[in-house]
């Protein structure tokens, strides 16, 4: 059985910011701890890269993640221990931080740089080791169902199912409010996001997708195209 589902339109956030999972979740339970990020999508040749950004308060990080096509290339991380003590230093700034970092890979890559700003002691070796979260979407043939959106999606570490993953997705609709909502994964890591859209708006909608997952994050950006017969 799936979670239960909660859905609400907010005010939309500049483009290209997507904030972090936490923060979207403690907000529709009328809370804030202050936690954010960026994702972005850039492309350089044929390649579209997408740039995930955000704060790791636990490890005292800002953390840059690079991918192609849901395939982790490496990071960039800056850590703020030595400042964080410091009462003057305040979220805004470490925000301004996460900011600048997340612009800068972006630059690398549009320079054909990416390489080079990427944290050297991540090798092929130390990669393999790691145990990725990703996001499947698992009905992308069959989303729109009695007028509304039907999302269904599988998180998983490693491969293995991410059970009790809390999920986040944003609706984009043009020149509209976008629509967040959330839920959590059930034992095989699948959650399903129902959300009362036209068919018709589909075609120029996109949706984001969090997830929090033992403290990690994945986000995924899916676009909606129209089935040939449909």
């Amino acid at each position: 059985m799936f979670a239960s589902v909660q859905c609400q339109a907010r005010r939309a956030e500049p483009l290209g910011f997507f904030v972090g999972i936490r923060r979207i979740w403690a907000s529709l339970a009328g809370k804030d701890p202050r936690i954010f990020g960026f994702n972005t999508e850039v492309k350089h040749g044929d390649t579209v890269y997408q740039v995930q950004s955000e704060a790791r308060p636990t490890e005292f990080l800002l953390e840059t993640q690079v991918f192609v096509r849901g395939r982790y290339l490496g990071k960039r991380a800056t850590s703020y221990a030595e400042r964080a003590p410091d009462p003057f230093f305040t979220h805004k700034q470490k925000e301004s931080m996460l900011r600048d970092q997340h612009r800068y890979v972006l630059d690398a890559i549009r320079d054909g740089r990416l390489e080079q700003v990427l944290d050297k002691r991540e090798t092929p070796e130390t990669l393999s080791a790691i145990k990725q979260l990703d996001l499947q979407w698992v009905n992308v043939d069959s989303v729109h169902i009695n007028g509304a959106l039907l999302l269904k999606i599988r998180v998983t570490e490693g491969r293995a199912p991410a059970p009790a993953a809390k999920l986040v997705s944003r609706v984009e609709r043009p020149e509209r409010e976008p629509i967040y909502c959330q839920a959590v994964c059930d034992h095989s890591g699948t959650a399903e996001m129902r959300v009362e859209l036209d068919e018709s708006a589909l075609a120029d909608s996109a949706i984001l997708v969090q997830a929090d997952f033992n403290g990690r994050t994945a986000t995924r950006k899916f676009k909606f195209r129209k089935v040939d017969g449909r």
